[in-house]
C-alpha cells in the first residue's frame, strides 16, 4: 500500500512520545488509543455516523434492520419461556437508532415490551446524549463495560461493535511468528508498522487454520472480543437468554491482514492520523463461535445479513411498509431493503451469529 502523507494530530504527538519513551506499541495498543483515549479518542470526541460522519450503519440505513432485531429478540424471549422481567442490552449502540427501532417493535407485543430493563453499553459522551434523545422517555441503564450488567436473563445485540475492538497482528518471518507493532520512521518520524525482535510466545495457542500460514502471512488475534464473548456466553449458560452479534468479517477463520481505517466514508491509511478516522478489522465469527460454546452456551451460524433477514421476514415488512407510504418514501424504503441484502455488499459482507441457552434452540433466523 502506498502511504500517504501523515498528519500531526495532538494524539500522533502523544503516541509518538510513548513509542520514543517504551518503543514500539501493539497494534492492539495503538488501535485502543486512537479510538479511546479519554481527551483525543475517535470515539471519545465526536458522533462518527451519517452522512456529516464517517460512516452509516445498517440501523441509519432502514429502520426495517431494527424491526427485524427486535422481531429476533421477541421471539427469543418467547423461546426462554416469557420470563417476568428480562434486561434488553445493546452493546455500542450508535446514535440509539437501533434500540429505538427495537423497542418500536416491540411495542407489537406488549407483554415483552413491559418485561424489558433496558442497559446499553456505551462510552462514549456525545453518543450517550445521542441515544438519550433517540430514546425520548424510555427507561435505560447505561454502562461503561458489559462487566456492570447487572445478573438475570439477558438479551443482548451487539451491531458493528466487534470490529472496534483491538486487535493484535502476527506475521510469519524467518519460520516464526513475531508481533507486528507500530514505531517511527527514523528519517521523518511518521509513524510505521515494524515487527518485534523476539517470536510470539502466544503463537504456541493459534488454531490450526492460522497456525499454517506460509511466510509472509499476517494473522490476527482480538483477546478483547475473546473475553467478551467468553462473559457474555457464560452469562447466558448461567442465567438464560441469547445474544446477537452482527458484523463483518469472513465465514471461518483465515489469515490475511484486514486492519484498515475509514474516514469520509472511504478508505484510509490506518496510521496517517489517529484519532481522526475510525479503526475496524474483520470479526473472526468462527472463533467467537468456539469461544461462546467453551463458555457453555450454544452457537448458531454465521450466517450472511441478507439470508438472516429475508429468515426473519424483512421481504413482507416492506410490503407493509410501501402499502402505506408516498411514492417517495416507499422508493426510499425498497432502496434501503436492497442495500441491507445486496448480495455484492452488506448482505454477504455482513453476517449475523447467534449465542443461545441450550435448552432455546435454534433461534429465529438460523434454521438450516
Amino acid at each position: 500500500m502506498v502511504r500517504r502523507a501523515q498528519a500531526v494530530t495532538p494524539l500522533s504527538r502523544e503516541i509518538a512520545r510513548r513509542i520514543r519513551s517504551a518503543g514500539p506499541l501493539p497494534v492492539a495498543e495503538y488501535m485502543a488509543l486512537a479510538l479511546t483515549d479519554p481527551e483525543h479518542g475517535y470515539y471519545t470526541t465526536r458522533d462518527p455516523l451519517g452522512a456529516a460522519g464517517d460512516f452509516v450503519t445498517a440501523p441509519e440505513i432502514s429502520q426495517m434492520f431494527g424491526e427485524m432485531i427486535g422481531a429476533w429478540c421477541a421471539v427469543a424471549w418467547q423461546y426462554a419461556g416469557a420470563p417476568h422481567r428480562i434486561a434488553l442490552v445493546e452493546l455500542g449502540p450508535g446514535r440509539g437508532t437501533l434500540m429505538a427501532d427495537m423497542l418500536r417493535a416491540a411495542a407489537a407485543l406488549p407483554p415483552f415490551r413491559a418485561a424489558l430493563d433496558i442497559h446499553l453499553v456505551e462510552t462514549s459522551p456525545a453518543l450517550r446524549a445521542a441515544q438519550r434523545a433517540a430514546l425520548g422517555g424510555a427507561t435505560a441503564a447505561w454502562h461503561e463495560a458489559p462487566e456492570t450488567l447487572p445478573p438475570g436473563p439477558m438479551l443482548l445485540v451487539a451491531n458493528e461493535f466487534f470490529d472496534a475492538l483491538p486487535i493484535r497482528q502476527y506475521q510469519r518471518t524467518g519460520g516464526a511468528w513475531r508481533e507486528r507493532l507500530v514505531g517511527l520512521d527514523e528519517s521523518s518520524g511518521a509513524l510505521r508498522f515494524a515487527l518485534a525482535s523476539a517470536p510470539a510466545a502466544e503463537a504456541a495457542g493459534f488454531p490450526p487454520a492460522l497456525a499454517a500460514a506460509p511466510e509472509g502471512a499476517i494473522v490476527e488475534r482480538c483477546p478483547a472480543a475473546e473475553a467478551v464473548i467468553h462473559d457474555i456466553a457464560a452469562r447466558i449458560a448461567r442465567d438464560g437468554g441469547a445474544a446477537l452479534i452482527v458484523d463483518y468479517g469472513p465465514m471461518e477463520t483465515a489469515p490475511g491482514d484486514s486492519f484498515q481505517a475509514v474516514k469520509a466514508h472511504g478508505y484510509a491509511d490506518a496510521l496517517a492520523a489517529p484519532g481522526e478516522a475510525d479503526l475496524t478489522a474483520h470479526v473472526d465469527f468462527a472463533g467467537l463461535a468456539a469461544r461462546a460454546r467453551a463458555a457453555g452456551a450454544a452457537a448458531f451460524g454465521p450466517v450472511p445479513q441478507g439470508a438472516f433477514l429475508k429468515r426473519l421476514g424483512i421481504a413482507r415488512r416492506l410490503e407493509k411498509l410501501c402499502a402505506g407510504a408516498e411514492p417517495a418514501q416507499a422508493d426510499g424504503l425498497r432502496a434501503g431493503y436492497d442495500r441491507l441484502i445486496a448480495e455484492d455488499g452488506m448482505g454477504t459482507l455482513f453476517k449475523a451469529l447467534g449465542i443461545a441457552h441450550a435448552s432455546l434452540g435454534t433461534p429465529a433466523g438460523f434454521e438450516e
